[in-house]
């Protein structure tokens, strides 16, 4: 892990510096902000930052929201001054460590950075099979497609192949194609020269660059669009780069992974998807089993995810009860891998007994897991009553417009996904544009709608 630390390297930080170097972070140092921005520019890219309590933690945070640079910030400084540590996270510090620092205090942040999620945890043989296929060709510099479907843990595997790949030491860089404006695509891409366009006050380096060595992951690439993929297909072919507003061309050795939730073949035939850049993408494709295809899984899955936040919420670490595990095989899991960590998230936080049972294991809307709210219902009912149901819930629909419903629709979606714009698109098989465009006008008509969780409220 690369880690960045901006402030004075005298005293306890340089303790702290040491501490994770044996836990095997590359640390850097600046003495100011200033230097700090400088440096990410660069294409020098760090996985967290760390920055002196007394330097401008508020600007640093600003800086780095504005140039769509993505690094947590954790504040240090000396003792445990609750004042201190308070306003270093309202300014946007993730975290506070008092010096001197504690060896496990600074193992769990760089854990917590590093995330366990990004080991893969499997039992399942159509798992198995395709890890070993992934084995075989992770050390290769071929290009590869990883597909499945939202949830699966598309971006873990992909930083699986880094781990075995030849480049395994230098640099893994991800961008997420749905996650960025297309009009920033662009120079998030190739970078940009200074005063290339409005906004452009310094050179910046692009994720090609920044990846130079090591492997670039673009994250569903379908959401590239068409001009861009063109200028893609170039860089790929000739491993060459221009940034905009630049006068030459910049070689460039990486190895490039992507990841789609969708169909490339039918992206093709519509004609929102380049069939060349498709064949150079697609020179080897893994794709990922949904959960439902791997319940051998599920329950270890289930176990790793309580044992995982048990422990980040200092909670004791409970079992699961047989009627919960039978719960969690027979439901469907829709969002897959990441609908399962949130629901063994919140059973832990919700269990009352020993063990986690059924009444904890439950869905965002509060419904039983194995099975949706009309099914619930069904099995509780004769057919007769079950009709009159099923009569009631058509007629709430009634008299709204579709605007009405699909607003209802994407408001509960975002909801179910945490805040999390780009999984609720992807759920609801839209652009992220589209997603955006929406809580605009929504926001626009007087609904107030968070960007960093999932809150709603009337102006």
């Amino acid at each position: 892990m690369r880690l960045l630390i901006i402030g004075s390297m005298d005293g306890q930080i340089g303790a702290a510096s040491k501490i994770a170097i044996d836990r095997g972070a590359k640390v850097s140092h600046t003495p100011d902000i200033t230097s700090a921005l400088t440096l990410l520019r660069s294409g020098k890219g760090a996985e967290l930052l760390m920055i002196d309590a007394i330097l401008d933690i508020k600007t640093l945070c600003k800086s780095l929201e504005e140039e769509r640079i993505s690094a947590p910030v954790v504040a240090y400084g000396i003792g445990t001054n609750t004042e201190v540590a308070v306003r270093a996270i309202k300014a946007g510090a993730k975290e506070y460590i008092p010096l001197p620092p504690e060896s496990e205090l600074i193992a769990a942040v760089l854990e917590a950075v590093c995330e366990e999620s990004h080991t893969l945890i499997f039992s399942d043989h159509s798992m198995k099979k395709m890890i070993q296929l992934t084995d075989q060709i992770a050390p290769s510099d071929a290009s590869i497609l990883i597909t499945g479907e939202s949830g699966t843990g598309k971006e873990v595997l992909a930083r699986y192949i880094h781990r075995k790949s030849n480049r395994k030491d230098k640099a893994f860089i991800s961008l997420n194609c749905a996650a960025i404006p297309e009009n920033l695509l662009e120079s998030e891409l190739f970078g940009h020269e200074k005063g290339s366009f409005t906004g452009a006050i310094t050179r910046r380096i692009g994720k090609f660059e920044e990846a130079n060595g090591g492997t670039l992951l673009l994250d569903e690439i379908s959401e590239l669009h068409p001009r861009l993929q063109a200028k893609l297909l170039r860089a790929i072919q000739e491993r060459e780069i221009d940034r905009v507003g630049g006068n030459k061309p910049i070689k460039v050795d990486i190895r490039l992974l992507a990841t789609s939730n969708r169909n490339l073949d039918e992206e093709v035939k519509k004609g929102t998807f380049r069939e060349d850049l498709l064949f150079r993408l697609n020179v080897l494709n893994l794709k990922i089993p949904s959960l439902r295809e791997r319940p051998d899984d599920l329950k270890i899955l289930a176990e790793h995810f309580i044992e995982k936040y048990s422990k980040i919420n200092n909670l004791k670490n409970k079992p699961l009860t047989q009627e919960a595990i039978d719960g969690i095989k027979n439901y469907r899991w829709p969002g897959n891998v990441r609908e399962l960590e949130n629901t063994m998230h919140r059973a832990v936080l919700l269990a009352k007994n020993e063990e986690i049972g059924t009444e904890a294991v439950i869905q965002q809307d509060g419904s039983p897991l194995g099975v949706n709210k009309k099914e619930s219902i069904e099995h509780s009912l004769n057919s007769s009553e079950t009709s009159l149901i099923e009569e009631q819930e058509a007629n709430k629909l009634v008299g709204r417009t579709v605007a009405q419903v699909e607003k209802d629709l994407i408001l509960d979606t975002l909801n179910h996904c945490l805040g999390n714009r780009t999984h609720a698109a992807k759920i609801l098989g839209i652009s992220i544009r589209t997603l955006r465009n929406k809580l605009k006008q929504y926001n626009d008509d007087g609904l107030e709608v968070e960007s960093s969780n999932s809150s709603f409220r009337a102006a």
